[in-house]
């Protein structure tokens, strides 16, 4: 592509928070933004200077200045969303999870193949500060040989928009599953899951999942390596925590089970008293264009009081790496990380999980479409 790449917004809650990168970012632009509330579609018009303001979605596929679109907007329209911007030839950055089913998270990665288009799904975690530490640590050999890998995210969803009343934790799992699977660039093979205690019974109904917890193993493909991963959205007392753990032969990262204290090193062989140490993860803003290297702090972040930001703390400094790495793969014609057959395997990990808790932890094996 040449000159800048042009986007549209889809979803101006959490998405509003991309808007100010993008137009900081020197190859990008959004040049139109899409929310069905008119009222605050003028109103986050009117903030960012964007003129090109839609309620319509289609009317926005139909653009023909526009190259892509970064959607934001909730769950049950990431699958419809994303087919139709790729049947309207527009590439497609979608928040997590892809989708909730494994028959729509085929469907975009056929569509994809068949279109030549590019696909991301914007998963936080694989840009946070955390694990850009771990995977540099990693890279340089510092851990050794991996041995085990564990990643949780528990959250309290009282108070957030009821239509998360119907999800199953499952489902919106890539936050657990990205990590794991991402520091060793592998893909889930099969999983093995259980489901623990039990939900109120209006959760239970309207989600159609009783269960508390769930907790799953990921067997890695093409290695000796497995995941444990586990999730709950309601009803059970625990702070919100995106938290990743890897066990090497050398080193061992593991996160801290409070906010904000620093995580744990343990690094082999020394006196047991030496073994842990308490680490202050470094920021990764110098891998950024100069641009928008200040969007890692929580300082710029635009809506403080959103949930995501109540309960996240700000996704560890990703935004900014996530734009980055879309706009780059677009102007360099690649494949972003992850593309659309990494982000269905990360996805159809906590859907196949879900299937295996309610068959009492039988192994269920991903589908072949998502294994490469």
């Amino acid at each position: 592509m040449n000159g800048k790449v042009n986007g549209a917004m889809i979803g101006l809650g959490f998405g509003a928070e991309f808007l100010p990168i993008y137009a900081a970012h020197p190859q990008a632009n959004i040049g139109a933004i899409c929310r069905r509330n008119a009222a605050e579609l003028e109103k986050t018009g009117n903030q960012f200077g964007i003129e090109k303001r839609y309620t319509d979605y289609d009317a926005v596929l139909a653009d023909p200045e526009i190259d892509f679109v970064h959607i934001n907007s909730p769950i049950p329209d990431h699958a419809w969303m994303t087919l139709k911007a790729l049947d309207a030839g527009k590439h497609v950055m979608c928040t997590v999870p892809m989708a909730t089913t494994i028959e729509d998270c085929q469907k975009i990665v056929e569509k994809v193949k068949a279109t030549g288009l590019k696909y991301m799904m914007a998963e936080t975690v694989v840009y946070s500060r955390e694990y850009l530490f771990i995977k540099e640590m990693f890279t340089k050999g510092e851990l050794g040989k991996i041995q085990h890998l564990a990643a949780s995210h528990p959250q309290d969803m009282d108070g957030w928009p009821s239509y998360w009343e119907q999800m199953i934790p499952m489902h919106y799992a890539t936050h657990a599953v990205s990590p794991c699977l991402g520091l060793v660039d592998g893909l889930a093979e099969y999983v093995s899951c259980f489901g623990s205690g039990t939900v109120r019974d209006d959760i239970a109904e309207k989600s159609g999942n009783k269960f508390a917890v769930e907790s799953c193993h990921i067997k890695v493909k093409d290695s000796d390596l497995t995941a444990h991963i586990w999730r709950f959205l309601y009803d059970v007392a625990r702070q919100y925590r995106e938290s990743f753990d890897v066990y090497g032969t050398k080193k061992s990262f593991e996160w801290t089970l409070v906010e904000n204290e620093p995580h744990v090193l343990h690094t082999a062989k020394k006196p047991e008293p030496e073994i842990a140490e308490k680490v202050e993860v470094p920021d990764y803003a110098h891998l950024l264009p100069a641009d928008i290297q200040k969007f890692t702090q929580p300082a710029e972040i635009h809506d403080s009081e959103h949930l995501s930001f109540i309960q996240g703390g700000g996704h560890g400094g990703s935004h900014p790496h996530l734009v980055h790495e879309f706009v780059s793969a677009l102007k360099e014609d690649r494949d972003p990380m992850p593309n659309a057959v990494t982000s269905a395997n990360w996805t159809c990990v906590g859907i196949c999980a879900h299937q295996s808790a309610l068959r009492g932890g039988e192994i269920v094996r991903l589908p072949e479409f998502t294994l490469g």
